[in-house]
């Protein structure tokens, strides 16, 4: 491609590029550049609303770019604070890890293996002496930090800062110094951080990174980031059936902006196919973002499910079996496990109400007494799951 189709490819559901006539100036160089995204393993699966990045950066690898996944399993000890207005818990070295794998392994549905570097940003950050981290914080200031949006409200709130927060975004700045980013990109809650990035590695004698920021996709809800904790999500490795049934759920006004985020297909004839048909429409994206991470097959089997089910309200003709170590005593939490809750809040609300069935006798009670022989039907409104251990 030339410069200009590049940026013309690139650009498509952007939000911002700081600054494009630095990024122009970077591909003349004629090389490839090292994209940088990071991403903190504080779930153990990644969902669609981190592949609204993930996808740009396949962006990039097919303009012959190379990404470089930084996965933080040092930084994930902190806590990003981005949009919170809370101190995020510490988590586990082992959850971390744990994660950490799973991400490596998921995010090559989406980019090219080939022209992708998996780096840990402990490999750098954890070596670092108590002189360095030091050395690393005298290069910003703590008004710098303070002009941040949420630290700002935090701060103005009277709600307390950890000074551990606020070596975050100089943590992930580093980052970027580490791997020698050309671009960083990020969501547009990242922006403060990625901008920081910027001035740390000109500080350090290297040319400063483009900063290119994506869209936050919204959540089920159709008003917050979609987030495995708030129970909006869908996640990329959840069976066709359940992820089918979830794109179905959104709002028929989110649909445009779905279709733009996580498909190919222009935004006008989106925009028009949602207009004119806005049922059909759906069904086509709930079949795109399958296909995606599945299999054509696959997508087709969730589409007659999803009619049979809840369309027509019968009884699945195959039910999701989910194979357990053991025997469950806890409701609430085997329904998250299988994927009838989206939460164990959620199972507890759905239980309480009335709405779960097991071998078709409705449940109100948390504990679980299961059958001898090592099965179990669940049902929670149209939504079935065959239980074995």
């Amino acid at each position: 491609m030339t410069i200009d189709e590049q940026l013309g490819y690139l650009r498509r559901g952007m939000a911002e590029i700081i600054r494009e006539d630095e990024l122009r100036e970077r591909l003349a160089l004629g090389r490839p550049l090292r994209v940088k995204a990071g991403f903190d393993p504080t779930a153990p699966d990644l969902h669609l609303g981190h592949t609204v990045l993930i996808r740009k950066l396949k962006h990039f690898q097919d303009c012959g770019h190379t990404v470089v996944f930084v996965i933080g399993d040092f930084t994930a000890t902190i806590g990003d604070p981005s949009g919170r207005n809370t101190t995020r818990p510490p988590m586990e070295r082992h959850e971390i890890e744990a994660n950490a794998e799973t991400y490596k392994a998921q995010v090559f549905q989406i980019l090219d293996p080939a022209r992708t570097e998996v780096r840990f940003n402990s490999e750098w950050l954890g070596t670092m002496r108590f002189d360095d981290v030091i050395r690393l914080a005298s290069r910003y200031t703590v008004a710098r930090i303070l002009e941040r949006d949420d630290f700002a409200k935090r701060y103005k709130g009277g709600e307390p800062i950890s000074v551990h927060e606020l070596l975050y975004p100089l943590a992930q700045a580093y980052d970027s110094a580490a791997i020698q980013a050309d671009v960083e990109m990020g969501g547009t809650d990242q922006k403060f951080n990625l901008l920081v990035g910027r001035e740390i590695q000109k500080d350090l004698g290297q040319s400063p990174q483009i900063v290119a920021t994506m869209p936050i996709l919204e959540g089920l809800d159709g008003a917050q980031k979609m987030s495995k904790s708030l129970g909006n999500y869908i996640g990329i490795t959840e069976p066709p059936e359940v992820m089918y049934r979830k794109v179905m759920q959104i709002s028929d006004g989110l649909m445009v902006r779905y279709y733009e985020l996580l498909t190919e297909v222009p935004a006008a004839e989106a925009a028009e196919a949602a207009r004119t048909r806005p049922m059909e429409a759906k069904k086509e994206l709930a079949r795109r973002i399958v296909t995606q991470f599945h299999s054509p097959p696959g997508a087709a089997r969730a589409a007659e499910e999803f009619h049979r089910v809840v369309q027509q309200g019968e009884m699945p003709a195959e039910i999701v079996t989910v194979a357990l170590a053991g025997p469950a005593g806890n409701l609430d939490k085997l329904l998250a496990e299988v994927g009838l809750a989206e939460s164990v809040t959620d199972g507890r609300r759905k239980r309480e109400a009335g709405a779960v069935y097991l071998n078709g006798v409705r449940q109100q009670g948390l504990r679980l007494n299961p059958e001898e022989h090592g099965e179990m039907l669940l049902q929670v409104g149209k939504s079935w799951r065959r239980v074995t251990w």
